[in-house]
């Protein structure tokens, strides 16, 4: 049986009211709609060069990022997620820049794209449902230094030890990995939204348009 895209939102609608999670979504006919958050405005200032800097971590953000979904698939407002990662670079000294990666919804090849980006050769990618990587520009894609697969597992403060322990490879260390928590009913219980958020990601992919460099203010 073929099942496209209309039955399978249908499908999921069903599973995302069942679980009562109606403050992450809004059902509207085929639609699933984050509620909007309006504290930053975001801007695209033209393409992303590479960077020569030694101190600078590029941070990338998915296509959707910020503008067509608004929060993780827990509910975290995105700018909330943003400020903790830049706090976490800051803390260590360091610079950022942040991008928009378009040619891909894969958090791996956004993370990775940055990191080839970056004067240090360290990125960090933002899936829109908040699944994460740290990267180095030398590694193979589908490799990395740090990954965050769990996004419903992710609170502000892991984000913010994210953005520190990027910053740390980027000065030449080699901290511990940040911890990660582990909880085996979260994929079953998150696989439908998860599903639906990454359908509305790919969305915004556009693989003839080149990383753009972001300024993002927050109000």
């Amino acid at each position: 049986m073929v099942i496209d895209e209309r039955l399978l939102k249908s499908v999921i609608a069903e599973v995302l009211q069942e679980m009562n999670f109606d403050n992450t979504v809004d059902v509207k006919g085929d639609q699933f709609i984050p509620e909007e958050i309006s504290n930053m405005d975001i801007k695209e200032i033209g393409d992303a060069q590479k960077g020569s800097a030694p101190n600078e971590v590029v941070i990338g953000l998915a296509a959707a990022f910020g503008v067509h979904q608004t929060k993780t698939i827990v509910g975290v407002p995105h700018y909330e997620v943003l400020r903790e990662v830049i706090a976490g670079i800051e803390e260590e000294g360091m610079n950022y820049r942040i991008v928009k990666v378009y040619r891909t919804s894969d958090v791996a090849f956004v993370a990775h794209d940055s990191a080839k980006l970056s004067g240090s050769g360290i990125g960090i990618g933002i899936q829109s449902k908040g699944t994460t990587v740290i990267h180095q520009k030398d590694l193979f894609p589908l490799s990395n230094l740090e990954l965050f697969s769990q996004a419903p597992l992710l609170d502000l403060k892991a984000y913010r030890d994210i953005g520190r322990n990027a910053a740390r490879y980027a000065k030449g260390e080699s901290p511990n990995p940040v911890p990660v928590k582990n909880d085996q009913m979260a994929r079953p219980k998150y696989q439908a939204i998860a599903a639906l958020l990454h359908i509305k990601e790919t969305q915004y992919v556009d693989g003839n348009k080149r990383p753009q460099e972001l300024n993002i203010e927050f109000k």
